[in-house]
């Protein structure tokens, strides 16, 4: 087999259509677009949606769906997580947004670190400059931790 000997299945391409040629090839006259009209001018054609005026469907529907700017750089952090990130840390036990960021936790873009009151927490762990609920400082404290702003 050559290259140059290769050529596309019988019926597979169809020619194309030769417009403008005579009343016989049904073609002929008006070309198949009709009498007047947008449609039937050269270049004159419409943007994509474009319904006559009326308003279009994309703009008819009601939007939805709300994504918050700030909510990429803020971060929740629940008891039970917490409690998690706290046995596998070594003896130091203080937790930081690097520490975090370095543990996998949070991605780089966050700024500030929120801990929640959701689940309990067993193990002793020092926050710096991490926010926590009132009921989270509680359990915490309770734990034998301690929070410093």
């Amino acid at each position: 087999m050559r290259l140059n000997t290769i050529s596309s299945q019988e019926g597979s391409r169809h020619s194309r259509k030769r417009v403008g040629r005579g009343i016989g090839s049904t073609l002929g006259k008006t070309c198949g677009k009709g009498h007047k009209g947008q449609k039937a001018r050269s270049g004159g054609y419409h943007k994509v949606g474009f319904e006559g005026g009326q308003m279009p469907l994309q703009r008819r529907i009601p939007k939805f769906g709300f994504i918050s700017r700030k909510a990429r750089t803020r971060f929740e952090l629940s008891l039970r997580s917490l409690d998690k990130i706290a046995s596998k840390l070594e003896d130091k036990k203080e937790l930081d947004l690097l520490t975090l960021e370095s543990l996998g936790v949070i991605n780089k873009h966050v700024t500030k670190v929120k801990v929640i009151l959701s689940g309990e927490i067993k193990n002793p762990v020092n926050l710096k400059g991490i926010e926590v609920t009132p009921g989270a400082r509680k359990a915490i404290e309770g734990a034998g931790g301690k929070i410093v702003a």
